[in-house]
C-alpha cells in the first residue's frame, strides 16, 4: 500500500538532489500556463440540502512521465535500503501517504452495511468487502504519495459520509504512518498503523505490509483485524508500470471466533489470476459458511460453499460459464517482456446465485489527468475557505511542495520538498545534539488490546483543537 512510501529521506545523501533541480525545466512547464486542461473548481460549494459538495478536478493536470525512467534513479541504488534513497518529484502524485491511508474510507457504506446487519455472517461479509475495496484506489496509481515529515498530520470530516479521521506520522525511520477514525454516529471505531517494508528486486517494487488494522462495530462489541496483501510495481526499468496485490489477508472477528480468508492471486505467467481475489468465511470450528471471490479492481461476489463447489466442477468438465459483461479496466502489456503485464480479456465469472457485496466506483472521466484519481481522492487536499485557521500547522493541505505541484508549479514544488527534508535533517541534529526525544503529539505506543501485538493508539483531544505545542515542520 502506497508502494514508494519510504524513499524520500532526512538521512539520504543528497545524491540524487540534482534530478529534482532539473525536473522543471525536463518538463517545460510554465506555471502561468498549467490550468490548459486543468481548471480551477470554485470554492466549495454548499448544495440545496446542506451537503458541501466538494471539488472534481485538481487546479493543474498531470504531467507526463514519459520522458523519465524511475530505472535511471534506482539503478543507483543497487544494495542501497531504499528508505535512506530520495527520490525526484516527478515521480510523486500531489498527495501525502497520510492522506493516501484516508483512501481507505472511500467505501465507508460497507462500514455502515456491517452495522445495520443483525446477521455475523452479514456483518464479516460486509467486513470482508471493506478490507478489500481499501486497496481498490490504488489500481493504475502508479505514482508516489509525499512521503509524510516526522509529526506530520491529515484530517478529514465527512458529514455526509458519517466519519471523521485523524492521522499523524510517528516514526520516520521506520516510516510509520498511525490512523484513527469514528463514526459520527458512535457506530464503529477504525485505526491502525501501516508500516510498509520496501523490496527492490530489479524490475519490480515490492511493499509488504507491516502494522494491524482493526475495526469495532461498537453496537455489536465486535473487533475485526487483519493486515493488507503485499503490493507489487512491475515495470520499473522499461514499459508501462502496473500494479498488483498479492498474499493472504486473514479477517479475524474476536468476539465470535469467525474468521474470513482471503487470498489475492499473483499473476502468474499467462496472467489468468491478474487481480483475483478468492477466500472464505469460516466459523470458529472452521466450518465454511460462504466463499467470496471476485477481483479487487472490479467486484466481490458471494455464495454458498457448495454451489461454489459444483460449479467449479462443472467448470473443470468445459460447463457454459455465465460472464459479467468486460469492464473497462481491463488492460493489454505494451511490450512483450516477460515481466510485463499479459493480455487479460475475461472478468469475474458470474455463479449463479451469489450476492454481490461491492463494486468499485467509477472514476472521474478526466482521472487519467489527475494521477488516476478516484472522485474521493480529487477532494483530499482541498484547501476550503476559512480551513486555514482551523486546521493544525501539521496538517498535510499546507505543505507547500504539495500545494505547489497540485497547482502544476513543478519547480516550486521541487525546492520545496528539498528545504523541508533539509529542515528535517537540522531539527533531527539539533535534537541529538541537545539529547531531546522525539514525542508524539496524537497517538502513543501501546499493544493492540485484540492482537496483543506492538501497536500505536490514538492518544484523543485532536478534535479539541488546541494546537499550541505542535512542531514547525513546514
Amino acid at each position: 500500500y502506497g508502494f514508494y512510501t519510504g524513499f524520500d529521506s532526512d538521512n539520504s545523501s543528497g545524491d540524487f538532489s540534482e534530478a529534482n533541480h532539473k525536473v522543471a525545466e525536463m518538463l517545460d512547464l510554465d506555471p502561468h500556463q498549467s490550468n490548459r486542461t486543468g481548471k480551477h473548481n470554485r470554492e466549495t460549494e454548499i448544495q440545496e440540502n446542506g451537503i458541501k459538495r466538494h471539488r472534481t478536478s485538481l487546479p493543474a493536470p498531470m504531467f507526463s512521465r514519459s520522458d523519465f525512467s524511475v530505472w535511471s534513479i534506482l539503478k543507483k541504488c543497487i544494495g542501497l535500503e531504499l528508505s535512506k534513497i530520495t527520490m525526484p518529484i516527478v515521480f510523486n502524485e500531489p498527495l501525502s501517504f497520510l492522506q493516501r491511508i484516508t483512501e481507505y474510507m472511500e467505501h465507508i457504506y460497507l462500514i455502515n452495511k456491517a452495522c445495520s446487519h443483525a446477521d455475523p455472517l452479514e456483518r464479516m461479509q460486509a467486513v470482508a468487502a471493506f478490507a478489500v475495496s481499501a486497496v481498490a484506489s490504488q489500481w493504475e496509481r502508479t505514482g508516489k504519495p509525499f512521503n509524510p515529515l516526522l509529526g506530520e498530520t491529515y484530517e478529514l470530516t465527512r458529514e455526509d459520509l458519517g466519519f471523521r479521521f485523524i492521522s499523524e506520522q510517528v516514526s520516520h525511520h521506520p516510516p510509520i504512518s498511525a490512523f484513527y477514525s469514528e463514526g459520527l454516529n458512535k457506530d464503529f471505531i477504525f485505526h491502525g498503523s501501516i508500516y510498509p517494508k520496501l523490496k527492490f528486486w530489479g524490475k519490480s517494487i515490492e511493499a509488504e505490509p507491516r502494522g494491524t488494522i482493526t475495526l469495532e462495530l461498537l453496537k455489536y462489541n465486535e473487533a475485526y483485524t487483519w493486515t493488507n496483501p503485499t503490493c507489487c510495481v512491475h515495470n520499473v526499468i522499461i514499459g508501462k508500470l502496473w500494479l498488483e496485490q498479492y498474499g493472504t489477508v486473514e479477517i479475524v472477528n474476536h468476539s465470535t471466533g469467525d474468521k474470513c480468508v482471503l487470498n489475492f492471486k499473483p499473476c502468474g505467467l499467462f496472467g489468468k489470476e491478474l487481480h483475483r481475489v478468492e477466500g472464505y468465511i469460516q466459523d470458529k470450528n472452521r466450518k465454511k459458511l460462504c466463499v467470496i471471490y471476485g477481483k479487487w479492481t472490479e467486484c466481490l461476489w458471494c455464495t454458498d460453499p457448495t454451489t461454489y463447489e459444483t460449479y467449479k466442477k462443472n467448470e473443470k468438465r468445459g460447463g457454459e460459464q455465465k460472464k459479467l459483461k468486460p469492464s473497462e479496466d481491463v488492460i493489454k502489456s505494451e511490450n512483450d517482456d516477460a515481466d510485463d503485464m499479459p493480455e487479460v480479456q475475461d472478468t469475474v465469472q458470474f455463479i449463479p446465485g451469489s450476492k454481490l457485496l461491492w463494486r468499485i466506483n467509477c472514476r472521474p472521466p478526466n482521472s487519467s489527468q489527475m494521477y488516476n484519481f478516484t472522485s474521493f481522492a480529487v477532494s483530499l487536499n482541498e484547501l476550503e475557505k476559512g480551513m486555514e485557521a482551523i486546521l493544525a500547522p501539521t496538517d498535510c493541505r499546507l505543505r507547500p511542495d504539495i500545494r505547489n505541484m497540485e497547482n502544476g508549479n513543478m519547480d516550486v514544488a521541487s525546492k520545496e520538498k528539498e528545504r523541508l527534508e533539509e529542515k528535517q535533517r537540522a531539527a533531527r541534529k539539533e535534537r541529538a545534539k541537545d539529547e531531546v526525544e522525539w514525542h508524539t503529539r496524537w497517538f502513543h505506543q501501546g499493544t493492540n488490546p485484540y492482537t496483543g501485538t506492538s501497536d500505536w493508539l490514538y492518544s484523543g483531544g485532536y478534535f479539541d483543537r488546541n494546537f499550541s505545542d505542535c512542531p514547525d515542520i513546514y
